[in-house]
């Protein structure tokens, strides 16, 4: 703070660390930086999604996990599209098919992620959601929404 009263003797270049931090702190503090993480996710993955979905969808990949029946466990050889161990969560329903890739696991059962939406399909249909409404539900594009219980 006493180094502020010499700005007078070192002009701007004295003042520019001070400027910069400030502007850090305010982007920090008010940038929608968790949202902007989020956008950058959806658009960066959404073309292998769209690419597993489809292949979800063709019978092609099926559940392979033993103790879940909606899990399939994406391979080595996938594209890393999902959080926590490359898995995507499946619903076959009357409507179609709803396809969760997790943007993070969290702990009893808590996640985050993208929910494809079979067409004419309603989100909070999905069977994650049957005991408890999604607790944030935000559409991303059409059939695309990201989900959080």
């Amino acid at each position: 703070v006493t180094l502020l009263f010499r700005i007078r003797d070192g002009g701007a270049k004295f003042a520019l660390p001070f400027l910069i931090y400030a502007l850090t702190l305010a982007v920090l503090v008010y940038a929608p930086l968790q949202q902007i993480a989020l956008q950058q996710n959806f658009y960066w993955h959404r073309q292998n999604r769209e690419r597993i979905v489809a292949r979800v969808e063709a019978g092609e990949l099926k559940p392979n996990v033993s103790h879940n029946r909606n899990l399939i466990a994406l391979g080595d050889g996938e594209p890393k599209v999902s959080a926590g161990g490359n898995d995507i969560v499946v619903d076959e329903t009357d409507v179609g098919t709803y396809v969760l890739f997790l943007a993070s696991r969290g702990l009893k059962h808590t996640f985050t992620g993208f929910l494809h939406v079979p067409s004419g399909g309603d989100p909070k249909k999905f069977f994650e959601f049957e005991d408890k409404p999604p607790s944030q539900l935000v559409r991303y594009d059409k059939d695309w929404y990201f989900v959080a219980n």
